[in-house]
């Protein structure tokens, strides 16, 4: 009934097996692909006809992690996957990133891709799985794609590369790097990283490119095997070749003249207006829709024909220099720290907030539950590119860019245990005109270090860019959101004075050269020192305290056997002390207690109430308590948190005493003297030694009584 076709091989000293033909059969192409005891089912389906009128590649990626791969059942009411994690976003974007260019040009037919993890061993990440299933998937579809690539992790410790670390492995290595690649090239990386030197990223990139090969290999003969027919390659429409004679002899000069306009605003709408003059020469439904990539390549013929002729850009910088920047903190008033990061045309408004441990993001993975201290979310507004758009919840751009931001700024967090707060960074890009999340780099430096955070390091980030045209090649520092578009490359770094902390990158073409990330790396290298330097004009390291409107975090550490007490039975007796004091309080199961309150006041009368509670009672020390029951023999005093005593009816006053209540009842305020412990350890307490109005000790000035 089956047909099975399978690729084993032994990658990194674990088994990689690539299996088609059992599951999935209807889909164009589907693998089942398993690392260890990973394994994610790829399956790749492409329409069998364009949809019309389209300008762009309509290719979807979806990643999803079933609970059961884990053996886990989902939380919630409905006991079911719902909307996509943001893990689950990041590894679609992961995928989608590197098999995006390779699909031949002017193919227009709706494809998806679905990876679906099914099992997990939680020691190899599903997403290098899933990216060389998906690889495998569309190599054998039998649709137009140049594949296939291959994709690995790859770790650094103690100066040696490693090749898919276990997940356990990644914490403890200085870098976690993913890329992807062909047999000729790099395609994607995105990483995170330690501070390292530009040579020893560039170093594991080259070492996953050349891990790779193997499993490139493997795919092939795996297509060799059972590969369908591959469909035919979509032809030029015949309108193309006429309309881009038309359009180029009516209009490029006037889209030179508008690619000479520094301003973006003026120059888009220059343009617009020279597009609208070619479109009304057009006669035909046909030619209208050949001319929107006839303009598309009209644009980047004169953008990037005159960067590489003369090594003058759009704004007139040439490819090394950053264009000007501004740099703001303590903007808003309220915010616990804010800056304001202004490069050119792009901007970011960024504020940290600080917050406690009850404010940590509490995540459910497949590897199990976590908490994060620290959250970075960025946001894109239409206003900030001259729109009017509708506002929905962050969508899979913004998602990346926040986390790029966040594996920048992550190796330079302080620990919780030096800086017991929880952080959150909100990035508002409030304008943009290329490499918003190399701004929300800048602007969450200077707004942590505004709010007092003790940054490892400043850190800055910088977008790279490329014109190539066959061996001719120009690297451009700083990119202008028109240079990314009719671009070739769009290669990020972020990091500190030191080292690199993310670098990130993606082509639309095929490949690159080892010789051109270099190049891109020296001279991202030279550009962040640059912004550095103007970042210091505005603030060089973490204020010395937090603002005046932030909660002061006071940490104690207790006897484990106290925790309980602090909390009271059912967590009563920490909830008083929060409904009382106004402060907040988070205990450690190592007994490390957190109280945060921004009235100092509040926070020192929570800090006594628990110090009352973890105290233990000292002979001859005079404390304030209330009486909580009274008996023939004596009263009940509550004196040390939630301890109580007993004060002997000997010791009630200094003369004889008939009965308990002549002298005190239920709930009075009395000060008390710890005299002695029974035999049982309980404490015995009196309140004849000390003067009740003033609480001065009487010792032996006071006369005996009748017992």
């Amino acid at each position: 009934m089956f047909e099975v076709y399978r690729k084993e091989i032994n990658w990194g000293g674990r088994k990689l097996v690539l299996e088609t033909g059992k599951i999935a059969r209807q889909a164009d192409g589907a693998v089942m692909a398993s690392l260890g005891e990973t394994t994610v089912l790829c399956t790749a389906v492409g329409a069998k006809t364009p949809k019309p009128g389209l300008d762009f590649f309509p290719l979807t990626v979806n990643y999803q992690e079933k609970t059961f791969a884990a053996g886990k059942i989902p939380g919630g009411f409905f006991k079911r996957e719902g909307r996509p994690t943001e893990k689950e976003t990041l590894v679609s974007r992961l995928i989608d990133r590197p098999i995006r260019p390779l699909f031949v040009k002017g193919f227009k037919n709706e494809t998806q891709v679905i990876c679906t993890v099914l099992s997990h061993d939680l020691e190899n990440d599903p997403d290098v799985v899933a990216l060389i299933g998906a690889s495998a998937a569309l190599t054998i579809s039998g649709l137009p794609f140049l594949g296939p690539i291959g994709g690995c992790r790859v770790g650094y410790k103690d100066g040696e590369y490693l090749l898919n670390p276990a997940q356990q492995d990644v914490a403890t290595s200085d870098l976690d790097l993913l890329m992807a690649g062909t047999r000729e090239g790099v395609l994607m990386v995105e990483s995170q990283a330690n501070a390292l030197s530009e040579d020893v990223m560039l170093g594991a990139v080259m070492f996953g490119h050349k891990a790779c090969q193997p499993v490139i290999d493997a795919i092939i003969e795996l297509a060799e095997a059972c590969a369908k027919e591959p469909r035919d390659v979509p032809a030029q429409a015949p309108e193309v070749a006429s309309v881009r004679e038309k359009l180029s002899a009516a209009i490029t000069g006037d889209l030179q003249d508008a690619y000479k306009v520094a301003d973006k605003t003026a120059r888009q709408d220059l343009v617009a207006t020279a597009k609208k003059k070619g479109t009304e020469l057009l006669e035909t439904d046909a030619e209208l829709n050949a001319s929107k990539e006839v303009l598309k390549a009209l644009e980047a013929d004169i953008v990037r024909g005159s960067i590489l002729d003369t090594g003058i850009r759009i704004d007139g910088r040439d490819t090394k220099t950053v264009r000007p920047i501004v740099c703001e903190v303590g903007i808003l008033p309220r915010a616990h720290g804010s800056a304001l990061f202004t490069r050119g045309e792009t901007q970011a408004l960024v504020v940290t907030t600080l917050g406690t441990g009850q404010d940590e993001q509490i995540i459910d993975a497949l590897e199990g539950e976590y908490r994060e201290h620290f959250m970075l979310h960025y946001n894109f507004p239409p206003y900030s590119v001259g729109e009017a758009g509708r506002m929905f919840g962050p969508g899979r751009r913004e998602i990346g860019h926040g986390k790029l931001a966040w594996r920048a700024m992550r190796p330079l967090i302080p620990t919780k245990e030096s800086f017991p707060y929880t952080l959150r960074v909100v990035s508002e890009v409030t304008e943009s005109n290329g490499s918003s999340s190399m701004a929300t780099v800048c602007g969450t430096s200077m707004a942590l270090m505004d709010a007092g955070v003790p940054l490892v390091q400043p850190c800055a980030g910088i977008a790279m860019g490329l014109i190539k045209d066959g061996d001719r090649f120009a690297v451009l520092s700083d990119i202008l959101g028109d240079e990314d578009h009719l671009g070739d490359m769009d290669f990020k770094v972020a990091g500190t004075e030191t080292g690199v902390t993310s670098l990130q990158m993606d082509i639309k073409i095929t490949s690159i050269t080892e010789e051109i990330m270099r190049i891109a790396l020296d001279q991202a290298r030279d550009g962040r020192l640059h912004i550095l330097g103007e970042m210091e004009k505005a603030i060089t390291s973490g204020r010395d305290g937090v603002s005046d409107h932030a909660p002061r975090v006071t940490t104690m550490q207790i006897n484990k056997d106290k925790i309980r007490d602090i909390i009271g039975p059912g967590g009563k007796m920490i909830r008083e002390i929060c409904e009382v004091t106004g402060a907040k309080i988070d205990i450690d199961d190592d007994g490390v207690v957190k109280v945060a309150a921004v009235d100092s006041d509040a926070g020192q009368a929570a800090i006594d109430w628990i110090r009352s509670i973890v105290a233990e009672p000292e002979i001859g020390v005079i404390y304030n308590g209330k009486v909580v029951k009274t008996v023939d023999f004596g009263a009940f005093v509550n004196f040390l948190g939630p301890r109580d005593g007993l004060v002997h009816i000997s010791e009630l006053l200094p003369g004889r005493v008939n009965k308990t209540t002549d002298v005190v009842n239920i709930g009075d305020a009395v000060k008390v003297k710890v005299i002695g412990f029974d035999d049982r350890g309980k404490v015995k307490l009196s309140m004849k030694t000390v003067d009740q109005e003033t609480g001065a000790d009487l010792g032996d000035e006071v006369a005996g009584g009748d017992a």
